[in-house]
């Protein structure tokens, strides 16, 4: 799956989000509405992750999904 269709399929997938990053809240995914520029930088904040390091984190948790 690419991140198309995540978009597309984000009231499903905010769950598997939530699982993994449990600080980001319900309107941090409300806000961020799929879109994987809006997730790394929620994930910055949220978690003091550098820019490479936010993007290494979502790159893996993505990899690991099964669709």
């Amino acid at each position: 799956m690419d991140w198309n269709r995540i978009e597309g399929n984000w009231k499903q997938v905010k769950g598997k989000v939530k699982e993994q990053w449990g600080k980001l809240t319900d309107d941090d995914l409300d806000a961020i509405d799929g879109k994987q520029d809006q997730l790394e930088g929620k994930l910055q904040q949220r978690y003091g992750y550098q820019k490479d390091q936010a993007r290494k984190e979502l790159n893996d948790w993505f990899g690991r999904q099964k669709w």
